[in-house]
């Protein structure tokens, strides 16, 4: 069993014990605590609370659990029901709320379900503010209402079509263009709300949708996180069906990630990449991405005259970044897309849109738009950690091996060799060290990714 608490929210395994799962006295006490911290904020006002989730199999409860916690502390909840986690942030502050709460472990197996946390912007809380929600949950410092003060419970299905409807209306989402090409895309929904959203969107589109997995039962066809091993029956069909391209997604529709026309992955890593481009070539501006991410981005940024800056991983980290320098387009390279003129969270569905435009103005296949950009290969490897691993040894370790080279140390250590590049650091959402690589070459960013690996083996053996 495990529970993880971090920027990314309160995230664990359903059942156990409590404190070393997520068990429903976890649930209860870690929802309280936040909506402690909401009433604090509002001097105790009356206050709203926006909630969510995926479709995964404990859901239906980590939902009753949660939405019952609010209600007793004297909160409105309104409840979205199976919907999405850039659904939820946009409708905090449609709803004019005090807050949000997704109910979703993201690319994690079915077993993990989690709660994030949104502030009253829809975006994420700090770390600073999460600290706090901590703390007032490690005092069970809450304080619950008497009956006649109990908060209302309102269930709202309307955000899917005012979700979609606020994407079709965005400036550079042209929707003739993409209907005069009439795409043909296979979706992968994972078994999760990506199989309702994306195929709504996409024929809003006027796009011909040829769906797999597309039933939110929750129970994941395949491992949910959208990387190029997990993905090879869509691959397949999309060959099969002779359509212009895959679209994949993760449970909570926050990650996106795209299969050329001939099978092959387009890559996660240029899912931004490519909507950056896009983006630039209509708005000039700035870029983000995180640490963990291509280098392909900082490229096409400085080759329109731009700036690209880095931050720590975790989308509130970017976010705040993208802030700083008024970026006008920034994200992850997990196919994490954040559009500031849509709104400041990761948003796969605003992501479709962009790019979709993008490949209809250029007139270009995907296998065909893919190689026109840098061509960069991202080794992607991790170990799972037990007790016994000391994490920060491990990285002051590797610190020390490498220091002739230039480090950065804000989130775990990145070293910059001259072609090539590795970044450690411990998983914000699971218990393993992520070990990222890249170069021009897959066997060199494969080869590089093999020599860490067996520097931490040495490491933790000794």
């Amino acid at each position: 069993m495990t529970l993880i608490k971090s920027i990314s929210g309160i995230r664990g395994t359903i059942g156990g014990k409590p404190g070393a799962g997520l068990t429903p006295v976890d649930i209860v006490k870690f929802a309280s605590a936040f909506g402690t911290w909401v009433l604090k904020r509002q001097n105790g006002v009356k206050s709203k609370i926006v909630i969510g989730r995926d479709a995964r199999v404990s859901g239906e409860l980590v939902s009753g659990l949660v939405s019952s916690s609010l209600q007793g502390l004297g909160i409105d909840v309104v409840d979205l029901g199976l919907t999405t986690t850039p659904t939820v942030e946009i409708a905090v502050t449609h709803e004019n709320a005090q807050a949000g709460i997704i109910l979703t472990a993201s690319h994690n197996p079915m077993q993990w379900n989690a709660l994030k946390l949104l502030n009253e912007k829809g975006e994420f809380i700090s770390g600073e503010d999460g600290a706090e929600v901590l703390e007032i949950a490690e005092n069970e410092d809450f304080v619950f209402a008497e009956v006649k003060k109990l908060g209302k419970y309102l269930q709202n299905e309307t955000y899917l079509h005012r979700h979609i409807d606020m994407i079709l209306a965005m400036d550079l989402v042209d929707v003739e263009s993409i209907k005069k090409k009439q795409y043909k895309v296979v979706v992968d929904g994972v078994n999760s709300t990506g199989g309702i959203y994306v195929p709504a969107l996409l024929k809003a589109l006027g796009v011909e949708v040829i769906e797999l997995h597309c039933i939110p039962t929750g129970h994941f066809a395949h491992n949910p996180e959208p990387l190029p091993e997990h993905l090879t029956e869509i691959s397949g069909m999309v060959r099969k069906h002779d359509a212009h391209m895959g679209i994949v997604v993760d449970p909570d529709v926050d990650r996106l990630a795209f299969v050329s026309e001939d099978g092959e992955m387009f890559g996660e890593e240029y899912t931004l990449v490519a909507i950056a481009d896009y983006v630039l070539s209509k708005t000039p501006g700035n870029t983000v991405s995180n640490m963990s991410s291509t280098r392909a981005l900082k490229d096409i940024t400085e080759k329109r005259g731009q700036q690209y800056a880095a931050s720590a991983v975790g989308e509130v980290n970017v976010v705040s970044k993208m802030k700083e320098t008024n970026a006008v387009i920034g994200g992850e390279g997990n196919g994490g897309i954040i559009y500031p003129a849509s709104h400041y969270g990761r948003d796969a569905l605003v992501g479709i849109a962009l790019f979709l435009t993008h490949l209809a103005k250029e007139n270009k296949t995907m296998s065909i738009l893919k190689a026109s950009y840098p061509n960069y290969h991202i080794s992607k490897n991790k170990i799972e950690l037990t007790p016994e691993i000391d994490v920060d040894k491990v990285l002051s370790s590797i610190q020390k091996k490498y220091g002739n080279y230039p480090i950065n140390t804000i989130d775990g250590v990145k070293i910059d060799f001259d072609e090539e590049w590795v970044h450690l650091r411990k998983s914000n959402t699971e218990p393993i060290i992520r070990i990222y690589t890249e170069s021009a070459s897959a066997n060199t960013a494969n080869n590089l990714a093999n020599k860490i690996i067996s520097d931490i083996k040495e490491i933790i053996k000794n």
